[in-house]
C-alpha cells in the first residue's frame, strides 16, 4: 500500500479536492511580460535606505503589530485617517483576511466574469459559496446585470476589480456606486479591488465613508515597483478595520517590510513618473497591436488584452516563448477565448515583442 493509499492519511476538504494552486508560468526568458510587474525597480536612492534602515531593526524584538507608522504614512499620502487603513502580505493576504471576516462558511461571494481568477479561488478556500455573472461581450458590466445578481444571490461579499484584470476595463463611478447601494440593501460588503488604480482617472476610495459597506484594496506591487516586497492594504470604514483585528495574525507584518512601506512613500514623484511612461507605451503598443491585426480590448491599467488574427493563441503563446518572450496565455479562462494578455514592460521589452508577434504573423 502507498502512502497515497494509506487510510490514515488525513484529506483535503471535499470541496478543495479539484482545486488547483493559482499560479503564474515561470519560464526563463530574456522578456518576461506575463505577471504585471513593474518594467522599473524602485529608485536606487531609495534601495540604499532600505539597506540602512535594516541596520536599525530590533531583529530580536517583535514587529509593531498594528503597523501604526506605515498605515499614519499611508494614510497621509491617501488623504485619509491612519484606522481607515488596514495592511496586509500583499493585496491577497488584505482580500483573503476580508472574506475571512465578513464571508466564510454559508455566506455567498459574487463575482463578474471574466475578472481576477483569486478572488474566486480565495473565496473557495475560505469556506465560501461562490456565485457568478458574466460580462457582455465587450467585458463591459451593466447596472441592470449587476443588481439582478445582487438581488437574486444576496451575497455577503461583492467584488468588483477596477482597472479590470484580466481585460483592463475601467468600472464608471455611476456603475460603483449602483453596485454599493445593491450591495447595501442586502447588507454585504463591496470590495473594489484597485491593484492597477494609480494607471486610471478615478478611483472608488471617492465612496469610501463610515456610512457605506465599500472598501477598496490597493497594492505596493504594480506602481509602487515593489512585488518583491509582498505588500499591500485597503481603505475602508473605521468600524471594517476594527473588525478585521479579529482574524489577523499577531504581528503578521514584519518590520522590515514596515520599513520598506513607509521609506518608498517619500518616492511618489518616481511612482508618477513611472506611471505616465507605462501609459505612454500602452498607448504605443495599442496602436502597434492593432496594425498588425489583432482586437485590442481598451485598457486602463498596465497591460493589453488582446486577441490575434487567424492564429490559435496557444500557438502564437509557444511561439513567441520560443522567441525568449513570455506574455499570458488566457484563452482557457472564462470568457476569453483566443486572448492573450500582455503586460506593459520597458520600451526595449515591448519593442521586442512587438518585433517578435510580427515576425509571428508574418507581418515582419
Amino acid at each position: 500500500m502507498t502512502d497515497v493509499d494509506s487510510p490514515n492519511r488525513p484529506r483535503v476538504r471535499a470541496d478543495l479536492a479539484a482545486m488547483t494552486g493559482y499560479h503564474s508560468p515561470q519560464v526563463s526568458v530574456s522578456v518576461r511580460l506575463n505577471t504585471n510587474e513593474s518594467p522599473l525597480g524602485p529608485p536606487d536612492e531609495l534601495v540604499k535606505r532600505v539597506a540602512a534602515e535594516a541596520a536599525n531593526i530590533a531583529w530580536h524584538r517583535y514587529p509593531d503589530r498594528s503597523a501604526s507608522a506605515l498605515r499614519q504614512a499611508i494614510g497621509k499620502v491617501m488623504d485619509q485617517p491612519a484606522d481607515r487603513i488596514y495592511c496586509a502580505n500583499g493585496s491577497n493576504e488584505v482580500l483573503q483576511n476580508l472574506l475571512l471576516t465578513y464571508a466564510g462558511a454559508g455566506r455567498k461571494t459574487l463575482t463578474f466574469e471574466p475578472t481576477y481568477a483569486l478572488h474566486s479561488h480565495l473565496s473557495l478556500t475560505t469556506g465560501s459559496i461562490t456565485v457568478s455573472e458574466q460580462r457582455d461581450e465587450h467585458f463591459e458590466l451593466s447596472v441592470d446585470t449587476a443588481r439582478e445578481a445582487v438581488a437574486r444571490h444576496r451575497p455577503a461579499v461583492t467584488f468588483l476589480c477596477s482597472p479590470n484584470n484580466p481585460t483592463g476595463v475601467l468600472e464608471s463611478r455611476s456603475l460603483v456606486e449602483s453596485v454599493l447601494e445593491s450591495v447595501e440593501a442586502v447588507g454585504g460588503l463591496l470590495i473594489v479591488d484597485e491593484a492597477y488604480g494609480e494607471f486610471a482617472p478615478w478611483s472608488a476610495i471617492e465612496l469610501v465613508d463610515e456610512e457605506r459597506s465599500v472598501v477598496v484594496v490597493k497594492t505596493y506591487s504594480k506602481t509602487w515597483a515593489m512585488a518583491g516586497v509582498r505588500l499591500g492594504y485597503l481603505i475602508g470604514p473605521k468600524w471594517l478595520v476594527k473588525e478585521m483585528e479579529a482574524v489577523t495574525l499577531p504581528y503578521h507584518l514584519d518590520s522590515m517590510k514596515q520599513a520598506m512601506g513607509m521609506a518608498a512613500l517619500d518616492y511618489q514623484a518616481a511612482m508618477v513618473d513611472r506611471v505616465n511612461a507605462i501609459k505612454d507605451e500602452r498607448v504605443r503598443m495599442a496602436a502597434r497591436l492593432e496594425q498588425l491585426g489583432c482586437h485590442v480590448w481598451p485598457s486602463a491599467a498596465n497591460f493589453i488584452l488582446f486577441r490575434p488574427p487567424s492564429s490559435a493563441p496557444q500557438d502564437t503563446w509557444g511561439e513567441l516563448v520560443e522567441r525568449s518572450v513570455l506574455i499570458r496565455n488566457t484563452s482557457s479562462w472564462n470568457g476569453l477565448e483566443g486572448c492573450l494578455r500582455v503586460t506593459i514592460g520597458s520600451m526595449e521589452e515591448n519593442s521586442t515583442f512587438l518585433d517578435a508577434l510580427a515576425d509571428i504573423l508574418g507581418q515582419s
